[in-house]
Parts: structure tokens; sequence; C-alpha cells
């Protein structure tokens, strides 16, 4: 009988432990009691380091560079007859890209791999990972591309300083997108952890501003751990309108933890805050209000800088 008991209590310790395995609920770095993102960079070094992401775009940093040309995509108009995936990666809704998506603008090729949101919480809706001015947005989108002239896939050039090149589009409370809606439409069927769902084709471009020729650009990282100092970011400078119940679809629906974890946890607030930047500058495509010819030297010949001013 004794032994009988004893296999029973073993039975039903190994279940548990299976029990915890397959219920991990959110990643360790986003749950409070382990630091959040304070405590990011004693178990991710690269977070604490330099190049980090994302920034606060203000006059004093901005400068004009006359050879940053529009951005120029190709294979993004995606057929119907195609799918993508939406997945809840349980920090953030994902959304898989075909291989066909290309940057054509840039030194090398970047393929895209995927794309994502960050956001706020339905009573403080200032979701934006990068601000201008010190201002948030609601919301933030961005494109997640490889460089594949030189990385076979996006794992491979994740930790590279060449490796990727991200788009990110800032989304302001305004009008119904219907674009955006063909993502959002389907956020109910992956609200939990793990969960995916089938997206049919369409034009990823209409995602974006119309103006692809205006934004701003600096060496970055990844916004969440690893960190990795490994991105190129392209950030447009006009936001791009969704309607406040299409915001709410992000604020409200999704969960970081499983559908049988007796902790659920809301995913909300999954923007990483400003960071120290390091005396970079960034560059920017356009010019803005007043001008302001900066004289500075360096190791190289003396340059006349432009540097944009960001309207009050």
């Amino acid at each position: 009988i004794i032994i009988i008991i004893i296999i029973i209590i073993i039975i039903i310790i190994i279940i548990i432990i299976l029990q915890r395995t397959e219920s991990p609920g959110p990643p360790p770095w986003l749950r409070p009691l382990d630091g959040g993102e304070k405590g990011w960079p004693k178990r991710f070094p690269f977070c604490g380091g330099a190049f980090q992401s994302p920034i606060d775009f203000h006059s004093d940093v901005l400068q004009y560079d006359s050879t940053l040309s529009p951005i120029e995509l190709q294979g993004y108009n995606v057929s119907s007859g195609e799918q993508f995936v939406l997945t809840n990666n349980g920090h953030s809704v994902k959304m898989s890209l075909l291989p066909s998506m290309l940057i054509r603008s840039l030194p090398s090729q970047y393929t895209a791999a995927q794309l994502h949101f960050h956001w706020g919480n339905r009573n403080k809706q200032e979701g934006s990972e990068h601000t201008v001015g010190g201002k948030h947005f609601a919301a933030e989108l961005h494109i997640v591309h490889y460089n594949s002239d030189r990385y076979p896939d996006l794992q491979a050039a994740m930790d590279k300083s060449d490796g990727l090149a991200v788009l990110a589009v800032l989304l302001e409370i305004g009008s119904f997108n219907p674009s955006y809606d063909k993502i959002f439409h389907h956020i109910q069927n992956v609200k939990y952890k793990d969960q995916e769902t089938f997206i049919p084709g369409f034009n990823v471009q209409a995602l974006l501003p119309d103006q692809l020729d205006e934004y701003f650009r600096y060496e970055g990282s990844l916004t969440t751990p690893p960190c990795f100092p490994s991105v190129l970011w392209t950030v447009f400078r006009k936001p791009v309108q969704v309607s406040e119940e299409q915001l709410l679809a992000l604020e409200t629906a999704l969960f970081c933890t499983q559908p049988d974890d007796p902790s659920p946890l809301e995913m909300v607030n999954n923007f990483r805050k400003i960071q120290e930047f390091d005396e970079r500058l960034v560059s920017v495509s356009f010019r803005q209000g007043k001008q302001n010819i900066i004289e500075y030297n360096t190791f190289l010949p003396k340059t006349t800088a432009v540097f944009a001013t960001l309207p009050s």
C-alpha cells in the first residue's frame, strides 16, 4: 500500500511539473516580480549598453541629410491567395511576412520577416516606443527586415551590427483605417499566448504613411531583450490614423498568458521607455521650419550640418 501511495504521489508531482512547463506565462523579463524592464540589463547585458532604442526625436539631435532617398519597397502588395500567420507570442501580436517583400533603397537588400505592434492601455493610450519632442503617440507598428545579402534568415542576422532594418509607423487616434483592420479583425482569434490564425494577403504598404520620403533614420537596437544593437531604424515622420475602437482591440483583447493559466496577465503597456542617446545624431530626410546652420569640427575636414527644427 505504501508503495502504491508513493507511486501516486510521484505521478501527481510529474503532472504538476508538466502543467507548469506547458503554461509558462509571459517571458520572465515581462513579469513584475522579475524586475520588469529595470531588470533587463542583469540578464541581458546589451540592454544596459550603447545604441539602445527607442529614443526621443528632438531638435538637438536631428541632422538633415540630403542623401536620404524615399523608401523603395518591393513585393508589399500581397495577393489574397497568399496567407500571413498572425501569432500571439506572449509580448505582442506578430504577423509573419513573405520573403518576396523587400526594401530596395538601402545599401544592402533587406527582406521582410515579420511585423508587430506596441501599445499602452485603455486608460492611457500613449503606447508608442519612439517619441517626437517628448510626445508619445497611441501605438507603434514595426516591420522587421533582415540583411538578406549577408545572412540566411532573421535569427542569423539578429545580433549582427548590420543585421536588421526596421520600418516604424507612429499610430494616432483618428478615423477608421480599413488596412489596419485586415489585421485587427483577427485579433480575437489570438487572445492567448501561442495561438495562431491565418490572414489573407493584402497590400502591406497601405499600413505605411503616403509619404515614404519623410523619416527619421538612426542606428539603434531591438526594443526587447536581448536588445542587440543591430537595427537600422527608419521611423516615418507622418503618423497614421486608426480609430479608437481599433486601438481598443489591441489594448483589451490580448493576454500574455495561455488560456489555462490560473493568473491571466493582460497584454498592455508593451513599450520600452525612452533610452539615452549617447551623443549620437539622427539623420532626417526632410527640412522643417527654421533651419539652424551649425558648423562643427571632427577628424574630417570642417563640415556644415543642417539641423531640422521640430514645430512647437
